[in-house]
């Protein structure tokens, strides 16, 4: 694995005092924090701590009861106030599911977003599509359906597509969900590989260790008794250097 890259000391997302949660019971509560420049950024926990929630809220697909969310200098507003389409050009998001439209090719997935937020020519999308598919490795399978391919070619082929709009940050939410370990790795090296190559912002989701080693500068660990972050730093600085009995025991299981 490559040396994991450095980054621009400048934050690009910036997450203030925000409480978000469900009916009555907050599930993240008075969280800050910063993802710089190029960097590539985890957010881990148990299950059920809470770390999606955050991630959601983040993109603007929650609502939070207080606090704020800013995006390369915008503030995000949720999806229910019409705010969430202007971030959602400036970011790329992997569901953990993948979400690929199954009747569709390859092609027509990646070219989805492109058609519909540029009024690019065809010619100049099918460039973009192939472009973006040869990133992720997948040159050739332009044709195919996302049934057709292996657990790890859906989630490259979703990369691909989160990838179509050249965003300036890529969030993945569990991407290694589903794979065997050799595939988890194969795309560890993908997602390396274009933060290195394009300097693109990372944020990844994850309870998985061994992904987080490989590829993170930076992880906080998210508590759900705490509702928020007991822990912050390098991946090797938390296992080796925090004193709190839950981090030690979480990346040291």
């Amino acid at each position: 694995m490559a040396d994991k890259p450095d980054f621009e000391n400048v934050p690009i997302i910036s997450v203030k005092n925000l409480t978000v949660g469900y009916g009555d019971e907050p599930i993240i509560k008075n969280v800050s924090l910063e993802v710089l420049s190029g960097e590539v950024f985890a957010i881990m926990g148990r299950s059920g701590c809470g770390k999606t929630t955050l991630f959601k809220a983040i993109i603007g697909l929650l609502e939070p009861e207080e606090g704020e969310v800013f995006i390369d200098g915008d503030k995000v507003l949720p999806i229910t106030h019409g705010g969430a389409q202007p971030i959602l050009r400036k970011v790329g998001v992997l569901f953990q599911s993948g979400a690929l439209f199954s009747s569709m090719t390859l092609a027509e997935n990646v070219a989805f977003p492109i058609r519909q937020y540029t009024t690019l020519p065809e010619s100049t999308v099918g460039q973009l599509v192939g472009l973006k598919l040869s990133e992720v490795g997948l040159e050739g399978y332009e044709k195919l359906l996302p049934r057709e391919l292996s657990g790890g070619m859906q989630k490259r082929a979703a990369l691909a597509r989160a990838m179509a709009l050249d965003p300036k940050i890529l969030f993945f939410d569990e991407p290694s969900t589903g794979l065997d370990p050799l595939t988890s790795r194969e795309l560890d090296q993908t997602i390396v590989k274009i933060n290195q190559a394009l300097g693109t912002t990372i944020v990844l989701v994850t309870h998985e260790l061994e992904s987080v080693f490989r590829i993170a500068a930076r992880v906080i660990m998210i508590d759900g008794a705490e509702k928020g972050i007991i822990a912050e730093g390098s991946p090797e600085e938390l296992r080796d250097h925090n004193g709190d009995p839950r981090v030690k025991d979480f990346f040291n299981r």
